[in-house]
């Protein structure tokens, strides 16, 4: 099937060729990293996590958002968004993949992740974090190749595979689980020492994740014949706006715990993030606060939640606060104040954005050849969803004839 991915119009392979140069540029900056040293990050002796770390704690969540969409599929047999299911399977492939490189930037040398395979430690939960991170990467990549080359086949899925599906959806929960606990498991941090790290870190994960999905799909919806159900997309933002309440319900538990304790330890990263930071991180702190409200009154409002125009910009609020908070906060408030109570600021150097920026166009360019394939086969077989005059998701499509279709608007189209 990958030969699907080499046919397409000439947006298409701008869009290649632009994702390409952007990864030159990254590539430039990791050699320079690799020739320097880790110096030319914005990392020192007692910050020895970085935006490196920050964004592989993210993107953990977004692997983990395809089982918002596998889950109620294969265990509550809710088969309306049966052909949204592969393209959950392969944004988690994609994510997987930048979360291991991210991994490999940060400790330097590249070689040095090879002294886990060699001299594996299964008493570090860093050594089982890679586990279950490779593991979810494998079993996507077989469960979702496998089901959509049967799909291209005209045939149904081969039972071997429906074990390691199941397996996949609860490897998911395992994924964040683990990364949650090598925050957790750090007796000196207060702001991760807490027993629900884990469940925020899921919580997040399942509002940011399929977020970031129906994002995704909605521009694939622009450029191909794909078009997801309603049904399943209503679905679908539904489970994000309950996982984004949860979310926030839990980020204020921490914080009342913190200063009705009034234990110094939790206070001080609350105080440091939303009060004596530098000027722009505390604007960012007080942006995620202001975006997660936002974004909640217009998604538990059902008429607001509803409108596919408002949609985009309702999730993008939300994708912003909860990178915010996890992406960035998480990481700079768990380092501050330090063991020995003093403040040793940190922000990104521009290499280190460089080199990010490298990584998210890998997983770019990767969601783009794995979704052109998929968007291909579904075309193929008769799955794309395209209504037969072309409407749009908005409209409703009628035809007085086999060759006479007209789109008119819903309302439009229920008076009739």
């Amino acid at each position: 099937m990958l030969e699907l991915a080499l046919k397409g119009s000439k947006r298409y392979y701008g869009w290649i060729a632009f994702l390409l140069v952007l990864i030159a540029i990254g590539f430039a900056a990791y050699v320079n990293q690799l020739t320097v040293g880790l110096k030319t990050t914005g990392m020192s002796r007692d910050v020895s996590w970085g935006f490196y770390i920050s964004q592989l704690t993210y993107l953990v969540g977004l692997a983990a958002s395809g089982v918002m969409i596998v889950l109620p599929n294969y265990f509550h047999s809710y088969k309306t968004n049966k052909h949204m299911v592969i393209f959950g399977e392969f944004m988690a492939i994609a994510a997987c993949v930048m979360c291991l490189l991210f991994v490999i930037v940060d400790i330097g040398q590249p070689q040095r992740m090879m002294n886990m395979v060699f001299h594996p430690t299964p008493n570090s939960i860093l050594f089982w974090d890679m586990i279950v991170i490779n593991g979810y990467l494998f079993l996507n990549l077989l469960c979702g190749w496998t089901c959509l080359q049967a799909d291209r086949q005209h045939l149904p899925h081969p039972k071997w595979v429906k074990p390691f599906i199941y397996t996949s959806i609860i490897w998911a929960f395992s994924i964040h689980t683990v990364t949650a606990f090598l925050y957790q498991g750090l007796p000196g941090r207060h702001y991760w020492l807490t027993a629900i790290l884990a469940a925020r870190f899921l919580a997040s994960a399942f509002c940011a994740g399929p977020a970031i999905l129906v994002l995704v799909l909605l521009v694939t919806e622009k450029v191909t014949t794909f078009k997801m159900p309603k049904n399943a997309l209503s679905t679908l933002v539904k489970i994000i706006m309950y996982a984004m309440c949860i979310n926030m319900f839990f980020f204020l538990l921490e914080v009342f715990t913190a200063f009705y304790s009034n234990i110094p330890g939790h206070m001080h990263p609350l105080l440091y993030l939303f009060e004596h930071a530098s000027t722009g991180l505390v604007t960012l702190m007080w942006t995620f606060v202001v975006f997660a409200a936002i974004s909640i009154t217009l998604l538990v409002t059902p008429r607001l939640r509803n409108n596919l125009k408002l949609l985009p910009w309702t999730l993008a609020m939300l994708i912003i606060a909860t990178w915010l908070d996890k992406g960035l906060g998480l990481l700079i408030g768990g380092f501050n104040p330090t063991p020995f109570d003093t403040i040793t600021p940190y922000w990104p150097t521009g290499k280190e954005l460089l080199v990010s920026m490298m990584i998210y166009s890998i997983g770019a360019l990767i969601v783009t050849v794995l979704f052109k394939i998929a968007t291909e086969v579904k075309e193929e077989v008769g799955h794309s969803q395209k209504l037969p005059c072309g409407c749009s998701s908005e409209d409703t499509c009628v035809c007085s004839s086999e060759d006479d279709c007209g789109c008119v608007s819903e309302e439009a189209a229920a008076e009739a």
